[in-house]
């Protein structure tokens, strides 16, 4: 089976810095870890990657319709502010979860709309690093029916 995409987007490279009272203490290595833990538990294989370039986000978005068999996605502030994620992601053709560390519900208004959300065959946010755990049992499951 082809890897699921687990990709990050801007100033997640400094989880574990950044406002650990909203995004806790995990490093992205150690989030990344929690991944590969999960996946390999379901006999998942992924693909972990982090840019603060949004053209980034939109190539590997790109490169994962036919490389990938899921997205998970945190496209970070992107995920308020970019249409070139949106339609990167409604060409994608495989199963995309949308993730947030913190719940975007309770923080400031203008992280309240998602352009992500609309494209999403889900949407986890403000359960920390456990949420990436949660979008990984997400797409096992999609990808176990779609076998099924």
């Amino acid at each position: 089976m082809k890897p699921v995409y687990v990709i990050n987007g801007p100033n997640l490279n400094m989880l574990g810095l950044r406002e650990p009272d909203v995004y806790g203490k995990e490093t992205l290595a150690g989030l990344e870890e929690r991944c590969r833990r999960k996946a390999q538990a379901l006999g998942l294989d992924i693909s972990f990657r982090q840019s603060n370039i949004e053209g980034e986000l939109v190539s590997w978005i790109q490169e994962a319709r036919n490389a990938a068999s899921g997205i998970i996605l945190n496209a970070a502030a992107y995920t308020h502010t970019s249409i070139a994620i949106h339609d990167a992601l409604k060409v994608a053709q495989i199963p995309i979860i949308e993730v947030h560390l913190s719940n975007i519900y309770k923080r400031e208004p203008f992280r309240h709309h998602s352009y992500v959300s609309p494209v999403a065959d889900g949407v986890l946010c403000g359960f920390g690093g456990q949420g990436y755990e949660l979008a990984i049992d997400a797409i096992h499951e999609i990808l176990t029916k779609k076998k099924g």
